[in-house]
């Protein structure tokens, strides 16, 4: 395939996550919503911690996207999650440009660090107080990082151009 259809193919299937994690923003925005009128329940910290965990995989999954087409590799050694979003806020010269700020790599990070949380949680539940500073810090967030993953579609999108 041609580079320029090969960088047309990879916008498309990143505008296509870039959606799934803006639906995924517009879920944890109606359960902030919710958090402000009433005392919210075990489940509606749950269910918000679900939605705060499936946030990040869905960044996770543009990551993988990110550096599977443009750098073709990242071993798995343990540090795969860590190194992976690291990864996204380096440049990588004559490559790629970063996909992520100093700032949005360190919210994201605290974002990574929960879904492990989450994902172990069976055990001992939710911190309720946790929950509700992350969503409201995710909201508080999604700006910043959303225009980080603008910023770089456009840069890639000028190759296609270039």
């Amino acid at each position: 395939m041609e580079p320029e259809k090969e960088i047309a193919v990879f916008v498309s299937e990143y505008d296509f996550q870039i959606d799934l994690i803006k639906e995924t923003y517009q879920r944890l925005e109606k359960k902030l919503l919710v958090f402000d009128q009433e005392s919210p329940s075990k489940e509606l910290i749950e269910s918000a911690g679900y939605w705060i965990h499936n946030l990040y995989c869905a960044f996770e999954d543009l990551f993988k996207l990110v550096s599977a087409f443009w750098e073709n590799s990242l071993k798995d050694n343990g540090d795969y999650h860590v190194n992976l979003l690291k990864r996204m806020m380096i440049e990588i010269e004559e490559i790629r440009p970063s996909l992520l700020s100093l700032e949005s790599y360190e919210y994201l990070n605290e974002l990574r660090g929960f879904r492990h949380v989450f994902r172990h949680a069976y055990v001992y539940g939710l911190d309720d107080e946790r929950v509700l500073y992350l969503i409201r810090k995710t909201m508080s967030k999604k700006t910043m990082v959303l225009t980080d993953l603008r910023e770089f579609r456009d840069k890639i999108s000028a190759y296609s151009k270039a």
